[in-house]
């Protein structure tokens, strides 16, 4: 009889850390969107970018609000400056307005490619992530100064605090996309 009341104990137990588990991952899921799949994927593939980096740009940037605009002008799913649009847009062959750069088929393809180009100049994703939220030019500069390396292996000394907490998220989410759904 003893033995009997421990068997269903722990029966109980395995069954509610399952669903707890079900809950968890469902919660997170919920947190954690795949939405415009079809156009991550599509570009993700066509720039060789994993789709999870790439969804956990889109949840930083405008929590997946296709019309989101900042403070300082950026536009869509990926908060592009639309200087930063009108210089990717000719390296993929489309041409770009007010309207479309909204539209997430465009606003997907524009930030993957830039992306794209940035892990390419950089080889690193912290960097390439840095770059996306500072620019350029100020990664150059902190890699120039030696403030940072150019292997990234010490992201943690990103000057502009805004960058170094989005960085942080972004490779967080990152990690948490790719346990979530791989």
């Amino acid at each position: 009889m003893k033995k009997l009341g421990i068997l269903l104990i722990f029966l109980i137990i395995a069954i509610f850390s399952f669903y707890k588990m079900n809950l968890t991952e469902k919660i997170l899921m919920k947190i954690y969107k795949t939405e415009y799949i079809n156009y991550v994927e599509k570009y993700s593939d066509l720039y060789d970018i994993d789709k999870y980096l790439i969804f956990a740009i889109i949840k930083a940037e405008s929590n997946f609000d296709e019309k989101a605009v900042s403070k300082r002008g950026a536009i869509g799913l990926m908060q592009l400056m639309q200087n930063t649009a009108e210089e990717i847009a000719p390296k993929i062959d489309i041409t770009i307005n007010e309207q479309n750069i909204f539209e997430p088929d465009t606003n997907i393809n524009l930030g993957t490619k830039y992306i794209s180009v940035l892990l390419q100049k950089y080889k690193n994703t912290g960097l390439a992530i840095a770059a996306y939220n500072a620019g350029s030019g100020n990664v150059d500069n902190w890699i120039e100064k030696e403030v940072i390396t150019e292997d990234g292996s010490n992201l943690e000394n990103i000057p502009f605090t805004e960058t170094n907490n989005y960085v942080r998220k972004i490779l967080r989410d990152y990690e948490i996309y790719k346990k979530l759904y791989q």
